[in-house]
């Protein structure tokens, strides 16, 4: 799967728009991104928590072990444009307060069950908002949490060989292999 087609099914999926999706599908830094906001470490292990409520560890890597919180920050800051990483760092806020108010706890210390009830509460709302919104409006926060959570999943280490059909192209290098004179090229396929 090639960058185009991840940024496509994460339209699909997230029912809009992919903020800053040029420079994501470019992989190069957005001149108008500026200096980019400042994450703590707390803010990363927040964003961790988020991605590994949207991908929890089965089977399969989750999304803190594919490292998403500081993927987030990352394309945030190089890719975002200073509105888009105002509203996600007032969607953090947003997001840690809707926690409180709605189950009395820090979404970091909030049980899994209450991070996937207040997240499907923020998707709900988000689908409600993009569909009244005009076009001038930004996105809904929650947007950008998803967005990014689903692309840096999907391009990890971790999401692609541990939840795809993960199979090397051209193939696994095998840098001395058996040869006895006479015998054809191996190419490593093998």
């Amino acid at each position: 799967m090639n960058r185009r087609e991840l940024l496509k099914m994460i339209t699909i999926a997230t029912g809009g728009v992919v903020i800053a999706g040029d420079f994501l599908l470019a992989g190069c830094k957005n001149p108008s991104a500026g200096e980019g906001v400042s994450f703590t470490e707390a803010d990363i292990s927040f964003l961790d928590e988020v991605a590994e409520t949207i991908f929890p560890k089965t089977t399969t890597p989750g999304g803190k072990e594919a490292g998403l919180g500081r993927f987030m920050t990352v394309m945030v800051n190089d890719c975002y444009e200073q509105k888009d990483q105002d509203a996600f760092h007032e969607g953090m806020v947003k997001l840690k307060d809707a926690c409180l108010k709605e189950h009395n706890i820090d979404f970091v210390k909030a049980t899994p069950e209450q991070r996937t009830s207040l997240l499907n509460a923020l998707e709900s709302e988000r689908k409600e908002y993009q569909k009244n919104k005009k076009s001038e409006e930004p996105n809904h926060y929650f947007q950008a949490f998803k967005q990014l959570t689903i692309f840096g999943y999907f391009t990890s280490k971790e999401g692609r060989t541990g939840s795809t059909r993960y199979l090397p192209v051209p193939g696994k290098y095998i840098g001395d292999y058996d040869y006895k004179k006479g015998d054809k090229i191996q190419t490593g396929l093998g």
